[in-house]
């Protein structure tokens, strides 16, 4: 019987085959994903001989946890990771195992080399991403029919429709919206068409954008405030602290679009009393040298530095990531998945959303930079909106805002 063992053992090694691990994985998320995953992990540990213990909280305090877990090495093999923490866990790319090295393992291919890039810190993959999420357009068709125009696809249409909104259906309608964080996205939007870069350079960890660039997206801003295009800041912050689909003016078709994420179409399809939701590709300004998709992942699935089966870890993550067992119980209870074969797999099995496909695909072939995670840095955020809002108050100039920002972040970034 030993030898029994000894020699499949040894023909485990010699193909490279993990044997049979106990393990631990951590996350967090609601009921539905819990349900999921934990029924995912049985089914791909029973197909690939591991038993996988479940460690799973809400979104509240999940950070601090795995904050004292990294600090204690007492982490999961494999963790649900967001993607801005990155750089607070994986500065120099050492936080977490490199994923490249089980590329015998995973099928790394299922991702594209932009994508596997925003999981990459200092040359070393720290995570999969599991669902990728972006930026996208969000153009509620009635309004602009009831004008008798028809839906725009292009900046210029669509500055060209406030005036005839106003005139027909009233002074307080908009064909588009951009307050707060969405403010903040215009302008980077429009500054990356513009430059083909990111806010942040990976290479330096700076501000990409000269104060030149910046003050042009400031501009192009202002001109959609002055045009009536969308809002002044003043006016929409006086509704309060609403989400935009939460919003009388929304719904009933007073706001004819805003710039969202993909995975959150029915949170603005839904509300609309009279209305018909269609996702564009954000519109290009003249000059673009890149259509500027802000695509990012939503989370990742990262393996321990720590892990003593690294191996049978990686197993499972491809199991839940890019096999059909896997794929299909966890479904979309992450969002889209970022695998395209699992991506492929849920829509064959008509499980998918036509619109939410529709705008994912938007995602998925637009051309745009790398994002830094750092663009979503608390700070970095503050700084931004700050300066925009004393900027739509005319408190300070376009060339004053670009300044502060610029130096504002850069300092930030410096002290991180």
């Amino acid at each position: 019987m030993r030898k029994t063992l000894t020699a499949l053992a040894t023909i485990m090694t010699l193909t490279g085959t993990a044997s049979a691990a106990d393990l631990r994985m951590s996350w967090w998320g609601g009921d539905s994903r819990h349900v999921a995953t934990q029924e995912a992990l049985k089914v791909c540990g029973e197909k690939h001989g591991h038993t996988i213990k479940a460690e799973f909280t809400g979104w509240s305090g999940h950070q601090e946890k795995i904050t004292t877990q990294l600090a204690g090495s007492t982490e999961a093999d494999i963790m649900q990771i967001n993607w801005p923490w990155l750089p607070l866990f994986s500065k120099n790319g050492d936080g977490f195992a490199d994923l490249t090295q089980y590329a015998d393992v995973i099928d790394l291919s299922q991702w594209s080399e932009e994508l596997l890039a925003t999981a990459t810190m200092s040359d070393k993959l720290n995570g999969l991403p599991v669902s990728v999420t972006g930026r996208v357009f969000y153009l509620n068709q009635t309004p602009f029919e009831k004008v008798g125009i028809a839906v725009p696809t292009n900046w210029e249409e669509l500055i060209a429709s406030a005036p005839k909104l106003k005139e027909k259906l009233g002074a307080n309608y908009y064909p588009f919206d951009a307050v707060k964080l969405n403010s903040i996205l215009i302008v980077s939007l429009i500054t990356t068409q513009m430059t083909g870069k990111d806010l942040i350079d990976p290479a330096t960890n700076q501000v990409a954008w000269t104060p030149e660039e910046l003050r042009k997206g400031l501009e192009f801003y202002q001109n959609l405030v002055e045009t009536g295009t969308i809002r002044a800041w003043k006016d929409a912050v006086a509704v309060g602290n609403v989400e935009l689909f939460d919003e009388p003016a929304w719904a009933e078709g007073r706001i004819g679009g805003s710039y969202e994420w993909d995975s959150t179409f029915s949170k603005y399809a839904d509300p609309l009393k009279d209305g018909k939701l269609m996702p564009l590709k954000p519109f290009k300004v003249s000059g673009a040298t890149t259509e500027g998709m802000y695509r990012k992942p939503s989370m990742m699935f990262s393996i321990s530095k720590n892990s003593k089966e690294p191996k049978a870890a990686a197993q499972i993550i491809n199991c839940l990531l890019n096999e059909p067992e896997g794929v299909k119980i966890l479904g979309d209870s992450r969002g889209l998945p970022a695998s395209a074969i699992a991506l492929k797999t849920l829509s064959d099995e008509g499980k998918l959303s036509p619109s939410l496909l529709e705008a994912n695909q938007i995602v998925m072939t637009s051309s745009g930079p790398t994002v830094s995670p750092y663009n979503e840095h608390p700070k970095v955020r503050e700084i931004f909106e700050d300066a925009i809002e004393e900027y739509a108050y005319g408190q300070i100039d376009a060339e004053e805002a670009a300044g502060i920002i610029i130096d504002d972040i850069n300092e930030t970034l410096s002290n991180l």
